[in-house]
């Protein structure tokens, strides 16, 4: 039996037991308000010209002025889609802010497996587009050393391939059922991480290069937090290759240098991502990248004091 988070478990048994059930129509009702509002600020996609009107009783929207029409959903991920805009958040919110499952999740909301995991991928994608925008809204000042570290992370083979690969030759096992694979070549990705004042960036990446590998998680960061100051990281031989002010901790000898230097904060990234990212029991690397880059950002939200 797959282990359970206790919470996990609990909202599972309180939900059979019929003491707790998710109703989502009024989170749907508001979602619904708040998306054709946007709308109605808009001017037409089609002709730029003119107004958009939405229906009070009806999902459309239309212009004013040339014969566009759709529902108030386009353009966003509940477009298309099987769940509730409610469902979404819900099934969005119990994913990142907790450590269950997908499978866990849809058991609570009684939906099928794919149907909650194609509704949380799709957040994940929007999530990452709109997080600058986001942080800009935030206007909070970012100061301080940018902190840098890397984690190697194996992955459960390359799902989704063309043409994919044997199950055997992935280092898995022959036997039936979900297992952790032991990494074949190829399947090793490098986790990077950049920590600044309260903003986590982390990338992941197939190999160490500093400019190909290291150095776009750190261009991210500045582009969230502007200028960058000083830059702080072990001495791990790729890093030498930074143009920015650099200091480092040899962590042979040392984890925090007699002049302050360190990158704690990056290290306590890792023991937190680490439990989060074994509730998958297996990601295959798009997976995984997705995966890292969202807990950043949803880390960076919490430190901010507003979460999701």
């Amino acid at each position: 039996m797959p282990s359970r988070t206790a919470f996990g478990g609990m909202l599972q048994e309180i939900a059979s037991l019929g003491i707790l059930e998710f109703r989502t129509e009024l989170l749907d009702r508001k979602i619904e308000r708040r998306l054709k509002h946007l709308w109605e600020q808009r001017t037409c996609p089609d002709c730029g010209v003119g107004q958009i009107y939405a229906g009070q009783s009806s999902d459309r929207i239309w212009c004013g002025r040339c014969s566009f029409m759709s529902t108030y959903t386009l353009g966003t991920p509940f477009y298309d889609a099987e769940l509730a805009g409610g469902e979404f958040l819900v099934a969005f919110v119990l994913y990142a802010d907790s450590l269950l499952s997908i499978n866990q999740i849809a058991m609570l909301l009684d939906r099928a497996y794919d149907t909650i995991h194609s509704a949380i991928r799709k957040c994940d994608r929007a999530f990452q587009r709109g997080f600058p925008a986001v942080w800009e809204r935030l206007d909070r000042e970012i100061d301080g050393p940018t902190q840098i570290d890397e984690s190697q992370q194996v992955c459960s083979g390359f799902k989704s391939q063309d043409p994919p690969r044997d199950s055997l030759s992935r280092g898995g096992s022959p036997e039936g059922g979900r297992t952790r694979w032991t990494g074949d070549q190829g399947d090793e990705l490098t986790l990077v991480a950049a920590c600044r004042d309260v903003l986590r960036v982390i990338s992941a990446e197939k190999g160490t290069r500093y400019d190909e590998e290291l150095a776009p998680v750190l261009e991210e960061a500045q582009d969230l937090s502007q200028e960058l100051g000083e830059v702080w990281t072990d001495e791990y031989p790729p890093y030498q290759q930074m143009n920015h002010d650099h200091r480092t901790v040899l962590h042979d000898e040392e984890y925090v240098s007699s002049d302050g230097v360190h990158t704690n904060q990056v290290e306590c990234l890792w023991s937190i991502i680490q439990p989060w990212l074994r509730k998958f029991r297996g990601l295959s690397r798009q997976g995984l990248e997705q995966a890292a880059r969202t807990f950043g950002f949803l880390r960076s939200l919490t430190l901010a004091r507003a979460p999701l």
